[in-house]
C-alpha cells in the first residue's frame, strides 16, 4: 500500500515499523458539543483506513482521544453553571452516539487527556529539565525556536510562521512562536497539582502523552484534519521529538474540507450543520457514503442534492444484496455454465478493489469497484445459479462493503418469520385455487408496506 505522507509530500510504500502490527493514532473531537459534518470526515476516513489495514492482514491498534478539559469545555460549563466534567461526559456521549449511526467501530483505546495528567506533568517536567521549556509563573511555554526542524510538517519557514504568531494579554513569552505547554489555573477551573502549582495541560501535550502512553515514543501513523497540521501536528512533533530524540510518527495522513454549498462551513455564514441535525433528516448512512465517494484529501461538498444521490446510491446496494439473497435462497445444487468465468471475474473486482485503497486509500475508486461488482452479480444471478458461486459473491460484497463500512443497517434474516409464513400461505391458497386467499393476503401485506412479486424464481418481497 501506498500513501501520501503529509511530512514528506510523496506517496510512500507504507511500511510499518514491526512488521504485520500498525501503531495508528487520530485526533479526536474536543468534547463541548455536538459534532458537525466537518468532524465526521476524520472520523469514516480513518474508521475505513483501519478497516483496510486489518482487511490487508495487519494487527492494529487504533487509539482515538477525546480532549475533555478546555477553554470551550470551560466556557460552556460556566455557562450552565455546571461542572466541565459533566459537559465532557455528555458529549462524549452523544459523540459515541453519533459514531455508532455512522458505522464506526470503537477505537481499541479511547483516552481522555484527563486520565493521562501523570504522564502530560512528566513530559513537560522533562522538556523543562532539558532546556525546551520555561515556566513563568505558574505557566509552561515551550521554545519553539530550539527544535531545529520546527515547521517541517507543514513546509514552512520559520519566518512566516513568526509573522502569524502573536502574543496573548497576559503571556509572558520569551518568543511570540512560543506555545503553551502547562497553563496556570484560574478561579473555578479544573486543576492538577504540579512543580508549577495548580494548572491544567496545554491542548497539544495532551495527544503526545496519550500516545507515548499508549502506542509508545514512535507510531506508524498519525491522522486528523487538514486544518490540524499547522499548529496542532506541529507542536506535537516539536514536543515529542525535543522529549525522545525519536521520531514522533513515520507517516501522517490529512483529509480535506468540506464545503457546504460550495462555501466554507461557518456558523457565521448559517452553513453549519451537525451530524445528528443531517441524520435526523436523510438518516446516519448516506453521510458515511459521502465522506468516502470523493479521495480523502480532496474537497468535499456538501448539499442536500448529494446527500439525496448518496441515499440513492445505498439504496442500489441494499436492493442488490437483498436480491442476491434471494437468490442465494432458491439457489441450486449443482454448478451452471459460466461459474468458472464467474469467479475469476470476482477475482478482478476484489483486485481492482485492492488496487484502488493501495493507491493512498481511493475510496472513491473502491467504490467503483463496488458497483461493477454489483452490475456483475446482478447479470449473473438474473437466472438460477448454483449456492456455492452465489456463496462466493455475497462473501466478497459483504468483505468489500465492511472495509468501507457501509451496509450495517441489512438485516441478518432478510426474510422475516412472519412474512415468511404469510408468503407459504398464499403459496398454498394458490395452488389450492383460493384466489380470494391469496389475494386478501397479498392486500393484508400491502397494507403493512409488503409489496409481493411473483418471479421465475420464486416470490420476492419488498418494502415499500
Amino acid at each position: 500500500m501506498r500513501i501520501y505522507n503529509t511530512m514528506t509530500r510523496q506517496n510512500e510504500e507504507f511500511i510499518p515499523l514491526e512488521p504485520g502490527k500498525v501503531k495508528m493514532y487520530a485526533c479526536g473531537p474536543t468534547v463541548y458539543n455536538y459534532i458537525h459534518i466537518g468532524n465526521a470526515r476524520p472520523i469514516c476516513i480513518f474508521d475505513t483506513m483501519r478497516r483496510y489495514l486489518e482487511f490487508r492482514g495487519y494487527d492494529v491498534t487504533f487509539v482515538q482521544n477525546f480532549t475533555d478539559v478546555d477553554d470551550k469545555i470551560i466556557k460552556k460549563a460556566n455557562e450552565e453553571g455546571v461542572s466541565s466534567h459533566e459537559i465532557a461526559e455528555r458529549y462524549i456521549n452523544e459523540y459515541l452516539k453519533d459514531t455508532e449511526g455512522l458505522g464506526i467501530r470503537k477505537a481499541n483505546i479511547h483516552p481522555k487527556a484527563t486520565e493521562t495528567m501523570d504522564d502530560i506533568i512528566r513530559i513537560v517536567e522533562e522538556l523543562e529539565d532539558k532546556g525546551y521549556a520555561y515556566h513563568v509563573g505558574g505557566d509552561v511555554y515551550f521554545r519553539t525556536r530550539k527544535f531545529n526542524e520546527y515547521g517541517k510538517l507543514s513546509h514552512q519557514p520559520i519566518e512566516e510562521l513568526e509573522s502569524g504568531a502573536r502574543i496573548n494579554v497576559n503571556e509572558q513569552k520569551e518568543d511570540p512562536l512560543d506555545f503553551a505547554l502547562w497553563k496556570a489555573a484560574k478561579p473555578g477551573e479544573p486543576s492538577w497539582s504540579s512543580r508549577w502549582g495548580e494548572g491544567r495541560p496545554g491542548w497539544h501535550i495532551e495527544c503526545t502523552a496519550m500516545i507515548h502512553k499508549h502506542l509508545g515514543e514512535t507510531i506508524d501513523l498519525h491522522c486528523g484534519g487538514q486544518d490540524l497540521i499547522f499548529p496542532h501536528h506541529e507542536n506535537e512533533i516539536a514536543q515529542s521529538e525535543c522529549c525522545t530524540g525519536k521520531p514522533y510518527a513515520r507517516y501522517w495522513m490529512h483529509n480535506g474540507y468540506i464545503n457546504v454549498d460550495n462555501k466554507k462551513m461557518s456558523k457565521s455564514l448559517n452553513n453549519f450543520f451537525t451530524v445528528r441535525e443531517v441524520a435526523e433528516k436523510y438518516g446516519y448512512e448516506p453521510i458515511k457514503y459521502m465522506m468516502l465517494s470523493a479521495h480523502y484529501r480532496s474537497p468535499i461538498n456538501y448539499n442536500t442534492e448529494i446527500i439525496e444521490q448518496c441515499k440513492a446510491a445505498l439504496e442500489r446496494l441494499y436492493n442488490a444484496r437483498e436480491n442476491l439473497d434471494f437468490a442465494l435462497k432458491n439457489g441450486l445444487e449443482e454448478p451452471t455454465e459460466g461459474e468458472e468465468a464467474f469467479k475469476e471475474t470476482l477475482e478482478k473486482r476484489r483486485n481492482q478493489f485492492i488496487d484502488a485503497m493501495d493507491d493512498d486509500l481511493n475510496t472513491a475508486n473502491g467504490m467503483a469497484a463496488l458497483f461493477d461488482l454489483v452490475r456483475d452479480i446482478n447479470i449473473f444471478s438474473s437466472v438460477p445459479r448454483s449456492k456455492a458461486a452465489l456463496t462466493a459473491a455475497a462473501e466478497l460484497f459483504d468483505s468489500l462493503t465492511d472495509v468501507l463500512g457501509l451496509l450495517y443497517n441489512r438485516k441478518e434474516d432478510n426474510l422475516e418469520a412472519e412474512i415468511e409464513e404469510l408468503i407459504e400461505q398464499r403459496q398454498q391458497a394458490r395452488k389450492a385455487k383460493n384466489f380470494a386467499l391469496a389475494d386478501k393476503i397479498r392486500d393484508d401485506l400491502k397494507a403493512k408496506g409488503i409489496t409481493l412479486l411473483d418471479t421465475p424464481q420464486g416470490v420476492k418481497w419488498k418494502k415499500d
